[in-house]
């Protein structure tokens, strides 16, 4: 009995959050049903829609019962991430919004590395752009320290849900996008191992209108600086010199004057003063 339960229990659940996007929901659901691997279940979320999300949601679940429904008030795409994952019972966590497609290896493939390779944080792959803009989305290899100035990983990338635990969730106040970001930082460290599968296994749908396409260069600009502000010891920690970061903008701006007043700051500037000093005057007398 014990073992016939034990194979009800699903190894990853793929959590879909969708707001009003009933349009591309199917498709991204049949693209798990086409998954090589089987003991899957899958969370949709319907975060306050007013189109078609439950209709499509409830014939999946009615096609196959590892599909489960949860409906809720809108609170954003982090609050209906973690809606979703509190929900689950996998022991790996998959997020896949509506408008987004997985190949039929994506999970097979994570899972064996996560088999294969102990310490592993967080598994990726390469990936491609598709409607309005079709192309292989050339993302950065990933470094601890650049993805404190940018992103290089895709929202689609598989963690345990212990990892969602321990970083008390995505960051619901992250609105305005950019909240896989903020996540990544929170559950990784410069040590943490994390490993990106060299085939094509993501699909990244471009619209027009998507969230990060709408978003005002205001409105990037304060994002960016709310991961800042929100993880300003991580930065500390990692930039020897406020010059190492990119500062591209005031908010920025803003974070390299609270390194530059910092009381540690000023300690180690004061210190290595007389070096900077001594190697000037060794230069002129050569």
């Amino acid at each position: 009995m014990a073992g016939s339960e034990q194979l009800t229990i699903p190894s990853i659940s793929v959590i879909v959050p969708c707001y009003n996007q009933g349009e591309y929901l199917a498709e991204a659901l049949d693209s798990v049903l086409a998954q090589t691997y089987q003991n899957w279940e899958c969370v949709i979320v319907n975060d306050g829609s007013n189109d078609n999300t439950e209709d499509v949601a409830t014939e999946y679940c009615k096609k196959d019962n590892r599909f489960h429904y949860l409906t809720k008030e809108n609170g954003g795409l982090s609050s209906a991430r973690n809606a979703g994952i509190q929900q689950s019972k996998g022991e790996f966590i998959l997020p896949l919004d509506a408008d987004d497609l997985i190949a039929p290896q994506y999970i097979e493939k994570a899972l064996e590395v996560f088999e294969d390779k102990n310490g592993l944080t967080l598994v990726y792959c390469k990936a491609k752009k598709f409607g309005y803009e079709n192309a292989d989305w050339e993302l950065p290899s990933y470094l601890f320290e650049e993805l404190l100035l940018s992103n290089p990983i895709f929202c689609s990338a598989i963690y345990r849900k212990s990892t969602w635990r321990y970083a008390k969730g995505y960051d619901e106040d992250m609105k305005k996008g950019l909240e896989d970001w903020a996540f990544w930082i929170k559950i990784l460290e410069p040590k943490s191992m994390v490993y990106q599968l060299q085939q094509v296994l993501f699909y990244y749908r471009v619209r027009q209108c998507s969230m990060i396409n709408t978003m005002t260069y205001e409105d990037y600009e304060i994002v960016k600086w709310q991961i800042f502000n929100k993880n300003l010891k991580t930065y500390q920690s990692q930039f020897n010199s406020p010059i190492s970061i990119i500062i591209d903008n005031k908010y920025q701006r803003k974070l390299s004057n609270e390194i530059l007043n910092s009381y540690s700051y000023k300690i180690g500037n004061f210190l290595l003063t007389p070096f900077s000093i001594l190697k000037i005057l060794i230069k002129r007398l050569l």
